[in-house]
């Protein structure tokens, strides 16, 4: 097992503000502010990228003073660099609302309603119309599901198992057996 941290993308450097060395951020998190108070904002490999010390609302994000003493090239330089938080800094998701962090899906086991394994939840994506979850059978080419209510009926994290009843035409060749009634 990796001693890495779990880490969730909670913003992005969108370039640079003002001539004061500021980075531009654009945040993901429900509470946008929220970002900021996660301590230092890490790259995908845990590095730090900035350490917020202070922000600010712009049109389209945050203006964000950091410890990091960066000019504005520097910034412009890592416009769409994803910002991450350990997952440990995060607060827990309201799972009686239904919340879950995406990073807490991957690895789950994905089961029908009607009992079949249909694989493991190998990653999330959006491509833009709606976010879908993409499913690594036990063989053969991974496959996605779309992440609604209707196709992902119970998320029992403790267990890391989801439980989806899709439209058979969502599931690969092999995999579209009919539920047994009775």
């Amino acid at each position: 097992m990796s001693d890495k941290p779990k880490l969730i993308v909670v913003a992005q450097i969108a370039g640079a503000f003002g001539v004061k060395g500021e980075a531009r951020v654009r945040s993901f998190t429900d509470d946008p502010a929220a970002a900021f108070t996660y301590g230092p904002l890490l790259d995908a490999d845990g590095r730090v990228v900035l350490t917020p010390v202070k922000h600010r609302p712009l049109n389209e994000g945050f203006g964000v003073t950091t410890a990091e003493k960066k000019q504005r090239e520097e910034w412009e330089a890592m416009r769409g660099t994803l910002l991450h938080a350990a997952r440990e800094a995060l607060p827990a998701p309201a799972e009686e609302e239904g919340e879950v962090y995406v990073a807490d899906l991957i690895g789950c086991d994905v089961v029908h309603v009607d009992g079949r394994r249909l694989g493991v939840v190998k990653a999330m994506h959006d491509f833009g119309a709606g976010d879908l979850v993409e499913v690594q059978p036990p063989a053969g080419q991974a496959y996605f599901l779309p992440f609604t209510e209707d196709v992902f009926t119970q998320l029992d994290m403790k267990a890391r198992v989801v439980r989806v009843d899709p439209d058979a035409a969502l599931l690969p060749e092999g995999m579209m057996g009919k539920r047994e009634e009775g």
